[in-house]
């Protein structure tokens, strides 16, 4: 596997080794010691899984401590553009964001600690999305900053997504409380 650090501490992009003849293809997504060989050294308590056609946008997404989440997400069926943005107060990057491009060519993963707000947009039809999350989902934790934020000027690559009602009313950067 290969891990591939971004300009922002903690986010890190895994590329597995993928091995592959005429009957299919194999690639080992999960090792416990090979992850905490690479510093991502978390215990993964909860899988989720979410089903999206293309222009279906979620998040961006965060708990709060104690039941603050890392997430380790990837696709298993079409594309996505996966979102972090960095909401620990003491943080040199705090307000910024980072994006992966999640796809099924390279089933690359996106490692995203806790202290992120994190969302992605489905690219394509019947986009599969998974996530394996440190922290149990706990519904009065929830919190969260409005996708297009000006402030973060994230580019989704993608005009008039499907947004919730929930997510269209969060908060901008400006006006969260972190709690990181």
């Amino acid at each position: 596997m290969e891990f591939k650090r971004y300009p922002i501490e903690g986010i890190i992009e895994i590329i597995p080794r993928k091995f592959g003849d005429p009957r299919g293809y194999f690639f080992e997504s999960y090792s416990q010691k090979v992850f905490a060989e690479a510093g991502i050294d978390v215990t993964f308590v909860q899988d989720n899984e979410s089903f999206s056609q293309k222009g279906v946008l979620r998040g961006l997404h965060f708990q709060k401590p104690p039941y603050a989440q890392g997430k380790l997400v990837r696709v298993s069926r079409g594309s996505a553009l996966d979102v972090a943005v960095d909401i620990r107060k003491d943080s040199p990057t705090y307000g910024q964001h980072v994006t992966c491009l999640l796809n099924t060519e390279q089933n690359n993963m996106f490692y995203v600690p806790e202290g992120f707000a994190h969302g992605f947009v489905a690219l394509e039809d019947n986009t599969t999305f998974l996530y394996k999350c440190t922290n149990y989902y706990h519904p009065a934790s929830e919190g969260g900053i409005i996708w297009n934020d000006p402030a973060l000027g994230i580019n989704w690559n993608i005009t008039d997504p499907l947004v919730s009602a929930k997510d269209q009313i969060l908060p901008t950067l400006a006006k969260l409380n972190s709690p990181f």
